[in-house]
């Protein structure tokens, strides 16, 4: 992985989880910033499974567990599309929340992933 974008997508995915908890908290339903916090979230997460696929061709293999990894990223990979889909089911304050907790989720996954793409020497 790569520290500066995976410093950007903890940044863009912690401000989304802000975004979205404060204004749920505030009374506010699902609306198009909130749900397009989420959209640029999957669209980051989307070029970091690219960014998996051709890291190791490039020279920058992982150290961690490969399979782990990839769990993790298909997980993540999930999580925004699940937390909207909610959103539009549900179309109330508390699941404005939801996705903001979707969004804390993928942020700490995603500094995991790169835990495990870099750290761990066995």
């Amino acid at each position: 992985m790569i520290l500066w974008f995976t410093l950007t997508q903890v940044a863009v995915a912690t401000a989304a989880a802000l975004l979205c908890v404060i204004l749920g908290l505030a009374g506010r339903r699902p609306s198009d910033l909130t749900v397009g916090s989420l959209a640029l979230v999957e669209v980051l997460l989307i070029a970091q499974v690219v960014v998996a696929l051709v890291a190791p061709a490039a020279g920058n293999p992982p150290t961690g567990s490969l399979l782990e990894y990839w769990v993790y990223l298909v997980s993540a990979v999930i999580l925004p599309p699940a937390g909207v889909a909610w959103a539009l089911l549900e179309r109330s304050r508390w699941s404005t929340v939801i996705m903001g907790i979707a969004a804390v989720a993928v942020a700490i996954m995603i500094w995991r992933m790169h835990a495990i793409w870099t750290v761990q020497l066995a």
